[in-house]
């Protein structure tokens, strides 16, 4: 799995929410207000096909995507891409970084549970 640019991740927002769609579909998603020319966001789906994380369908000649690569999937991927660049891959330190935010007495409970339930093996 590769990076995506944030154009590309920007589409791929609108399609792991709307599961399927056209491109008219993805532009009228979009959260820009600016909305791209049906070209720019159709050479994005395309290059977003040949990369592997959208599939279509051709219905004459408009395509309908969808998700091949869930946004869990990519969103670990970009965690752990994350995790390696910025923290030398210790949760160590993204702890340590997290540490100096305010996080609620929910949140903090919500990590010390998910702590406790992994596995010992790891």
């Amino acid at each position: 799995m590769e990076q995506l640019t944030k154009k590309e991740e920007e589409l791929m927002q609108v399609f792991w929410k709307l599961g399927r769609g056209t491109v008219r579909d993805a532009i009228d998603n979009l959260q820009d207000d600016r909305k791209p020319p049906h070209s720019t966001v159709s050479s994005v789906a395309r290059i977003l096909a040949k990369k592997g994380f959208l599939g279509f369908k051709a219905y004459g000649k408009t395509y309908e995507y969808y998700p091949l690569v869930s946004k869990e999937e990519y969103g670990k991927f970009s965690f752990r891409k994350m995790l390696t660049g910025y923290f030398d891959n210790s949760y160590k330190h993204l702890a340590s970084f997290i540490g100096g935010e305010d996080l609620s007495s929910e949140e903090i409970k919500a990590l010390k549970s998910m702590i406790d339930n992994l596995p010992d093996d790891k």
